[in-house]
């Protein structure tokens, strides 16, 4: 327990945009967030007073850090397994644990567990030499989606394989670097879709409303809640998904469940056992943000309503611009305000480059696409600092 506050010290693996968001929700409860950081200028040791300096694969850092900790979660997947398996032997309470996040960390272990439990995946294949794809091809047909097994993320670590060619060179390279590697069938999706939920020690869960998730380059752009044209028998079976994979995997926290939409029904894509990007929404949106139902989680607090405030939420993603805007971001932030005044801005403190997550945007409002037009402009000024419609500020 801290002894100032007298409330529990939640530790935090990683200092990124996630746990500066979470050091955020911690503050109303009484806490502050205690933080193991690569570098004192990662996004949350920015603001977080309670930060150590240490890389999350060294295992003394992470033996000292959970030493002043009641609990220890995460920012990321990228713990080594074994050292979380060390922390919880020795005593720590470390949620997900690390049998339940080697899920989140392994797609190959995910995909055969999902399937182990009769779940919803597409057909899959570990691949430890060329043939392996040049078989699954042959079966299911080409293209095929190529995936590492462990690291990736945002688009990195996946390849479309348009042909038995393209396999050869494709497969034999990464095999040659020591990549693990899986193949997967594309699946014929309609759109992308992404079921939040939490889950506490006690056993409660929590779900919020299913939203739809936009994608360029791999990357999330947009986030739209709830899902427009989402009836809900959908909306339950997607729910009911994820709230039974955080059940079977024993998942504590929030829970992400990324899912294609096809014809023939759900496909779940990908697992995050953490805050997820396609919660964001929820700090204005949702009448408790995912990371402080995080935080509610690891505690075993009684988990937090997790209703929507408005009809419809947008969230867009702020990506760096290719080429660094000359107006500061700080002026760009006053033309903002001045158009949309009702817009809410989140800057995770990172420098600009090009198609890096700088921070995101939420707009509510009645009817989803003047609220989606709004996010998608004021995302794109932060970006580049122009308004795609034409709008002069002067």
């Amino acid at each position: 327990m801290d002894h100032r506050t007298k409330t529990p010290v939640v530790g935090m693996i990683g200092g990124g945009q996630l746990a500066r968001m979470t050091h955020q929700a911690a503050i109303p409860l009484g806490q502050s967030l205690k933080v193991l950081a690569v570098s004192d200028s990662d996004s949350a040791a920015l603001v977080a007073a309670n930060v150590e300096v240490g890389h999350h694969t060294d295992l003394e850092a992470l033996k000292r850090f959970a030493a002043g900790c009641d609990v220890v979660t995460f920012d990321h997947e990228h713990v080594p397994g074994e050292h979380l398996r060390e922390l919880a032997a020795a005593g720590v309470a470390v949620h997900p644990g690390p049998d339940a996040l080697l899920h989140a960390q392994d797609k190959l272990v995910m995909r055969r567990r999902l399937a182990e439990l009769g779940l919803p995946v597409p057909p899959f294949a570990e691949v430890t030499e060329v043939a392996d794809v040049l078989k699954f091809g042959a079966e299911h047909g080409w293209p095929c989606v190529l995936k590492t097994a462990r690291g990736g993320y945002d688009g990195r670590g996946v390849w479309l394989l348009d042909s038995p060619e393209e396999a050869e060179s494709t497969v034999r390279e990464l095999l040659d670097s020591g990549a693990p590697l899986l193949v997967e069938q594309r699946v014929p999706l309609r759109r992308e879709l992404a079921a939040l939920v939490a889950r506490s020690p006690f056993g409660q869960g929590a779900a919020w409303p299913l939203v739809e998730t936009v994608q360029r380059d791999g990357i999330c752009v947009e986030v739209l809640a709830p899902a427009p044209d989402a009836g809900p028998a959908l909306v339950q079976r997607a729910q009911d998904l994820a709230l039974q994979i955080a059940e079977s995997l024993g998942v504590t926290g929030v829970l992400a469940v990324e899912l294609f939409e096809t014809e023939d029904g759900l496909v779940i894509n990908e697992l995050a056992m953490r805050p997820h990007n396609s919660g964001h929404w929820t700090i204005e949106g949702a009448r408790t943000s995912q990371f402080e139902q995080h935080l509610r989680a690891v505690l075993d607090y009684p988990l937090g309503t997790t209703e929507l405030t408005a009809p419809a939420v947008v969230m867009a993603n702020v990506l760096g611009a290719p080429e660094l805007p000359e107006m500061s971001m700080d002026e760009r932030l006053h033309h903002l305000f001045a158009r949309f005044p009702q817009v809410k801005v989140h800057l995770y403190g990172k420098g600009e480059r090009p198609g890096r997550k700088l921070g995101h945007v939420t707009v509510l409002g009645d009817e989803l696409e003047p609220v989606r037009e709004q996010a998608r402009l004021a995302a794109h000024w932060l970006s580049h600092a122009e308004w795609s419609d034409g709008y002069r500020i002067h």
